[in-house]
């Protein structure tokens, strides 16, 4: 058993009968269907419409727009749920992009979308990554001119989250110059609209149940209060929600590290070789030490990390410290833990096989964890730091 952490201040009985409910309903409503899911490649849009009935969707929305006025400690609680049942980050996308609109959308625009945002009734995509451009959102092409009271957008985007069954999206646009201070933001409803293309949906290592898609933009047309906030302001709008979208892939990481571990001691509590059981072995003992030393670690840096962003104090260097480190302990423990299985670690029916290739996705969306090093560094190496002052 996992060592008893700490309880942060937000970890109060309302955060743990949500837990529960959450994790009931999972299990009894989401779970059962989950290979299906894997095996077609996405979870239907319409699943996640109960569930949004329950308050479980976007807790962290304004009563008035749809949602239950929740903090966002509610929707890290969700996704911790959810990773812990192996469930991918579709539902963490929809957060997000909600969240530009919470942000920099205008009254009408948030009564808008917020509401069937919140219902369900609409899943949300974010449009960042284009082919050949990666982490570099500076250098995105896809174009939306302005034409009278509509921006015309051409272009294309790539390994989109929630591409095939998003029915709202949030896509990053150049209407100006190159560079950071040339993007823009705009949301778009993609039903019937015309010149919005989805294409291939993307087979990929793990994440099974997570659609991924290409999509493609050929002279379509918004109308011009689609843009939120104003034009080339879209950079600092996409940097300003960092700790909190950092945050959504940290808790998910540290939720698969304490289910890698539970599962691990379970199968070598129960398996025998060489005449004794694999847990009984000095080398399986000391491996599971050492993983359940990290789980502890993780999990104590995301509570705290969780407290801060509810303060108001989580800086973006913690959130990329958390992003990185908490994603690479993931990949670490669930490949420790898999070996421990031997050859049965490898077959796609166990649970450790499937965490260990949806893990390894976490090290480069969101921001690839090299990018975050360098993130890192910029901070720790600025003018004014030890180094830098000879000391």
């Amino acid at each position: 058993m996992l060592p008893q952490l700490h309880r942060h201040l937000w970890m109060d009985e309302q955060i743990d009968a949500f837990r529960d409910q959450l994790r009931r309903y999972i299990g009894a409503e989401l779970s059962p269907h989950l290979d299906g899911w894997r095996r077609q490649g996405f979870i239907p849009r319409e699943v996640w419409r109960p569930f949004a009935e329950l308050g479980f969707l976007l807790p962290e929305v304004a009563e008035e727009y749809g949602g239950v006025g929740a903090t966002l400690a509610y929707q890290l609680v969700a996704q911790d749920e959810l990773a812990r049942a192996e469930f991918p980050a579709n539902t963490a996308v929809h957060s997000i992009a909600a969240h530009y609109i919470v942000d920099y959308g205008t009254e009408a625009q948030k009564q808008r979308w917020l509401p069937r945002l919140a219902r369900g009734e609409l899943l949300a995509g974010i449009a960042l990554t284009e082919p050949g451009c990666g982490s570099d959102l500076k250098a995105l092409k896809t174009r939306a001119r302005r034409d009278g009271e509509h921006f015309v957008i051409d272009g294309a985007k790539t390994f989109i989250t929630n591409g095939f069954t998003a029915n709202l999206l949030v896509v990053a646009v150049r209407t100006g110059e190159a560079g950071a201070r040339g993007v823009s933001m705009v949301v778009l409803e993609t039903a019937d609209l015309p010149g919005f293309r989805v294409g291939r949906r993307l087979e990929k290592l793990g994440q099974h149940a997570s659609d991924t898609a290409e999509l493609f933009f050929d002279g379509v047309r918004v109308p011009a209060d689609a843009l939120l906030g104003k034009e080339g302001e879209g950079f600092g709008q996409l940097m300003s929600q960092l700790p909190y979208e950092r945050l959504l892939l940290a808790v998910p990481a540290a939720a698969v590290i304490e289910r890698a571990v539970e599962l691990t001691v379970d199968y070598t509590s129960q398996r025998r070789a060489f005449g004794q059981f694999i847990g009984d072995f000095q080398n399986t003992r000391f491996k599971l030490a050492e993983c359940a030393t990290l789980a502890h670690v993780v999990r104590t840096f995301v509570n705290d990390c969780t407290q801060r962003l509810l303060d108001g104090t989580l800086d973006d260097q913690a959130a990329y410290m958390a992003k990185w480190w908490c994603t690479e302990q993931q990949c670490k423990v669930v490949d420790e833990c898999l070996q421990l299985f031997g050859g049965y670690g490898y077959m796609a029916e166990y649970p450790i096989a499937r965490l260990y290739a949806d893990a390894r996705i976490q090290k480069i969306y969101g921001g690839a964890n090299e990018i975050m090093k360098d993130l890192i560094a910029r901070k720790v190496m600025a003018p004014g730091t030890a180094r830098n002052e000879g000391t």
